[in-house]
């Protein structure tokens, strides 16, 4: 299949004008970057986190170069409890109220489930499901206590619908995103707070290059309708749709950024 070329980079319209936003794993790279840098560009304030501070603080320096005064950073390892709340009690600190929380932080890999110990699993499901919990859980606290309703979006995968050899740690783990999101929302519906997912399926970015063979990306690529992988920001703008009035009634959805729902 010939791949289809992306399309132009689609400029800001201030979707996003006056709220503040928390996103993790936006150190740069991938889809967290992208969506870090959609917000600003909508006219978000924006406190980016991830585990790893040195790419975190250089990224923050990128961004706040483009968009002064709007972005500020804060190292969070979504596995411990403390830091994540420490991060949610930082942006209200910060801001002085939450609006936004984007979730994206999730970890993959490739083992066959014959092969797996219980620590490769275990790590997998700690940050890409239980740290989605926990900041799902903080947010929902602050939200409940301000009053003031907000808006979550979290990061799935379409394999947590389709099977895909050597991935049963991630694809449970996002299956279980997809269900944690479902439920929060009929929970967080009183409190006037939103919460849906997105799934995509490929979208490149450098680290992924690293943790995937030429000949796995070759493959997943083939399978997408357009014969292309997704640019980060494509699925960071169906991130901000999901974080602006334009979707006001939806809550409880997993919108996929992809030709592959089932």
């Amino acid at each position: 299949m010939t791949g289809v070329e992306s399309p132009e980079y689609v400029p800001g319209h201030g979707l996003l004008e006056g709220r503040t936003a928390v996103i993790t794993a936006a150190a740069g790279a991938g889809i967290g970057g992208a969506t870090a840098r959609r917000f600003l560009e909508e006219g978000a304030r924006v406190l980016i986190s991830d585990a790893h501070a040195r790419r975190l603080k250089e990224y923050e320096a990128e961004l706040a170069g483009e968009h002064p005064g709007a972005v500020s950073a804060f190292p969070c390892d979504v596995t411990d409890e403390t830091q994540v709340q420490a991060l949610f009690d930082t942006a209200v600190r910060a801001h002085g109220r939450l609006d936004i929380v984007v979730n994206n932080a999730g970890l993959g890999g490739t083992s066959a489930l014959v092969d797996m110990g219980d620590e490769q699993w275990s790590r997998v499901l700690d940050v890409t499901l239980n740290g989605t919990f926990r900041c799902v859980r903080a947010a929902l606290r602050l939200f409940r206590e301000s009053g003031h309703g907000g808006v979550i979006v979290n990061n799935s995968s379409v394999v947590g619908w389709r099977a895909q050899a050597g991935q049963a740690h991630y694809a449970a783990a996002k299956a279980g995103v997809m269900a944690l999101t479902r439920c929060a929302a009929i929970e967080a519906a009183e409190y006037g707070v939103r919460v849906n997912a997105v799934a995509p399926s490929l979208a490149m970015h450098p680290h992924l290059v690293k943790v995937t063979s030429a000949e796995l990306l070759e493959e997943l690529t083939a399978h997408e309708a357009f014969g292309r992988y997704a640019e980060p920001w494509e699925v960071a703008n169906a991130i901000v749709f999901l974080a602006s009035g334009y979707s006001s009634y939806l809550t409880g959805e997993v919108l996929s950024v992809s030709s592959q729902h089932p």
